[in-house]
């Protein structure tokens, strides 16, 4: 379908005006009846929604609108438009007045009820299921703004940091080392690395044999370091500091938006709440609406929407594009580009700003007010996303669901360098910076990773916004997880390679060296795990050979071997520490063995996408399941879960499990046959336990990471965790049915398997300290 936009009808914050009007559909409060927008002359509707102006010309008027008509048709994302005849003005254009200019002075504010525990968002309306009744409470009193107005009357800045809230005090002078640190564990490891090889080589020349078993077990350990040391080298730039302050949009004259919802056969009540939640924000009734984009065409969904749309919110509105078999739909992205379509023929047209919420993704109430500040401070910012966060995060997550290290640490680094990737759900766009992209690139599974580097390609800023504004849910099944896990790796490889991996090309021309790095760093990690795959193939037939794993000259290169071992695993242990302060030491931990264990998943679906022909079965999708699944296992419901014997079969045939067990099971058998030769073969203690040393048992005994990582998948089908009902996890108004995640739900409880993990890890550090003491004794 073809997509028309005007150039110039981005207008500014006071554009939008409140009129009273029985017809409005509840858009309307009583404000203002002016219907021309004093700082520019341009005419709005009856709703305070800008129109379009019926003539058009190639003059622009004083305000600094241009209004050049042009047409284009929705785009691929390997066919992106790059030149256009002018580029639309901004509200905030330099060297004239602006909307901003002619804001009255700051309104008293006062705190709304319900608007959730522990907020200090300034909210100027009440609750909106109380609007009705607002004259008849009590006017409270105003809240405090720490800092300076940005903005007079518009913008208020309540902390030099956005990210003030989530972690603060001993954590953030812990983490300004982890640049420094983690230098030092790479310096530490590298030497260690390059003192293995040099030993390699010198037992090699003194023996007059080759060691093929030692360069094998090299590899490997390069292997399995190479994720860390990628993004080691990533957080090296955390030194940059980053600036995000801590915003709110105060007052009613506010921006426009149209709010998304994109469902496509999610459960109604999980829908519903995000439909309800996003309806319920703390922003004016009639300057956003509330648009639910639905791909599955529920029936009953469109009932239960159009009922809240004719009893509590006329703002919100149901929309289910039509399919016609043998034409691609694209899925979200074009769900979503066929809702940038709809709202155009809306009355007043389509708003400045579009916002997208997943279907599962409960927004704060301070959403909105939080996230536009960022774009309307800087005309260039064409996207601000906050951080997807989850309620529903069984206790110590053992498949790693939780985003915590991309949100917490990784995406802030990348925001202070300009790299900020919309996060997928809850962000912010303005219409004009998707205009000149021609909207949201079809042909990605990744259409939020495209989009913003289509913006950033084209100039564009992007912002992340670290404050915990909205809340979803994980998937509650393995399948689901895999699958999602999957369907992102594919996307980010498939973008990058139609990008040219963000290195050259005329769509990220105006990319800066860190933009371009980053694009580069992510699709090289996804690709990396073909590798790392092929590579755990070799630890098992290296253990069962029972050949020496590490080679030295003399006893004094062991004794140097050690300790250079010692200085790169705990320089890395502290490096960790400091590095996943932010998002929780134990999610370091479990990001780790993530990759582990997710790696073969990805690698086949990487090479089944961008390798084999398809009369090998070559497609790109994400992962699915062999066989037939009757039933769902339900694994993490206590009262429906399937028994051991059916999860064990389905995990392991239909969702290939069958590769993790068998890995583990020779590995351990390499390790038991090594051991018994060299109790068996070696006659004083001290041969036996150089042999242990040297063979299986080098620390920090990397064999055991590798097999309680590639476990996962087992341990899960044998013991899932059990998570209470959905209803029980949320606080929901008995009036409105509007419902927010507990306090409780938002964190990560510490379980029974983060304890023996850390217990793991533990005795892995406390074996090689006893070895590096060792070394100065024996």
């Amino acid at each position: 379908m073809p997509v028309h936009y005007d150039d110039g009808n981005t207008v500014g914050l006071d554009v939008f005006r409140d009129h009273q009007n029985p017809d409005d559909g509840g858009y309307g409060h009583t404000r203002n009846n002016s219907s021309v927008d004093f700082a520019a002359g341009q005419p709005v509707s009856e709703k305070g929604w800008p129109l379009r102006s019926a003539v058009h010309s190639d003059d622009s008027s004083s305000s600094g609108y241009s209004q050049h008509h042009h047409r284009i048709d929705a785009q691929r994302l390997d066919d992106v438009p790059l030149d256009r005849d002018s580029r639309a003005s901004s509200w905030m254009s330099s060297g004239q007045a602006t909307p901003l200019d002619y804001l009255p002075p700051p309104r008293p504010l006062h705190h709304s009820p319900g608007s959730g525990s522990g907020s200090s968002t300034p909210t100027p309306m009440q609750n909106q299921s109380q609007l009705s009744l607002a004259a008849l409470l009590p006017a409270g009193a105003p809240p405090v703004l720490s800092k300076e107005w940005v903005v007079p009357g518009s913008i208020a800045r309540l902390h030099d940091r956005d990210d003030v809230d989530i972690w603060k005090g001993w954590k953030r002078h812990v983490f300004r080392l982890a640049p420094f640190l983690t230098i030092l564990s790479t310096g530490c490891y590298l030497l260690y690395l390059g003192y293995r090889i040099f030993c390699l080589v010198s037992a090699q020349n003194f023996q007059h044999r080759k060691y093929p078993q030692a360069w094998v077990f090299v590899a490997v350990e390069l292997a399995v370091a190479i994720p860390s040391l990628m993004h080691n080298l990533w957080t090296v730039w955390a030194m940059k500091k980053r600036k995000r302050p801590k915003l709110r949009l105060t007052g009613e004259n506010v921006p426009t938006v149209d709010v998304f919802v994109t469902c496509c056969k999610e459960d109604d009540d999980v829908i519903l709440d995000t439909v309800r939640g996003a309806c319920d924000v703390d922003y004016p009734r009639n300057r956003f609406r509330v648009v639910v984009l639905d791909d599955g065409a529920s029936k009953s969904l469109e009932a239960s929407v159009q009922h809240l749309a004719a009893t509590v919110y006329p703002n919100l509105y149901y929309a289910a594009r039509p399919k016609y078999p043998g034409v691609p739909h694209h899925f979200k992205a074009g769900n979503l580009n066929y809702g940038l379509e709809l709202v155009r023929n809306f009355p007043g047209g389509a708003a400045q700003f579009m916002a997208a919420l997943d279907a599962d993704m409960i927004p704060e109430r301070d959403w909105l007010r939080a996230v536009l500040p960022h774009l309307l401070i800087d005309p260039r910012v064409g996207l601000a996303c906050p951080p997807q966060l989850f309620y529903n995060t069984p206790p110590s997550d053992p498949l790693a669901q939780s985003l915590d290290f991309f949100v917490h640490v990784i995406e802030p680094i990348k925001d202070a360098l300009g790299v900020a990737w919309c996060t997928g759900s809850g962000y912010v766009a303005r219409r004009e910076a998707l205009d000149e992209i021609g909207n949201f690139p079809l042909g990605s599974l990744a259409e939020d990773v495209a989009t913003s580097t289509l913006m950033l390609g084209r100039g564009w800023k992007t912002a992340y916004v670290h404050e915990p504004l909205q809340f979803g849910t994980v998937p509650e099944d393995y399948g689901g997880h895999v699958k999602q896990r999957t369907r992102w790796a594919i996307g980010t490889v498939d973008t990058s390679f139609k990008l040219k991996f963000c290195l050259w090309g005329d769509k990220v021309r105006q990319m800066t060296p860190a933009q371009r790095f980053s694009g580069f760093l992510y699709a090289m990690l996804s690709l990396y795990t073909i590798l790392l795959t092929v590579s755990l193939f070799a630890v098992p037939v290296v253990l069962v050979m029972n050949k020496p794993l590490v080679a030295y000259r003399d006893n004094d290169q062991l004794r140097w071997l050690i300790r250079a071992c010692f200085a790169a695993t705990i320089s890395n242990r502290i490096c960790e520490f400091a590095l996943f302060v932010p998002a929780g030491y134990h999610t370091g931990q479990r990001g780790s063995r993530y990759q582990l264990w997710m790696s073969p998943y990805i690698a086949l679906c990487l090479i089944r996408s961008f390798m084999l022909p398809r009369w090998l079965g070559g497609q790109t999708q994400a992962f699915k399941p062999t066989g037939s699944l009757q039933s769902a296992l339900h694994e993490r419901d206590p009262k429906a879960r399937k028994n051991m014997a059916r999860r064990l079969w389905t995990i392991l045939f239909n969702y290939l499990g069958v590769f993790h067990l068998g890995f583990v099971y020779l590995t351990l058998v390499g390790v038991v046959i090594t051991t018994f030769r060299c109790f068996t073969v070696e006659t004083t203690v001290k041969d036996v336990l150089l042999c242990l040393i040297t063979h299986a048992f080098w620390p920090p005994v990397t064999f055991l990471f590798l097999c309680s990582s590639l476990w996962t998948p087992i341990s899960y089908a044998i013991d899932p965790p059990s998570m209470p009902d959905r209803e029980d996890l949320l606080v929901r108004d008995p009036k409105t049915g509007v419902a927010h995640p507990t306090r409780e739900s938002k964190k990560i409880a510490f379980g029974g398997q983060a304890a023996w993990f850390e217990l793991e890890y533990s005795a892995s550090t406390a074996y090689m300290v006893l070895i590096f003491v060792a070394s100065f004794l024996f």
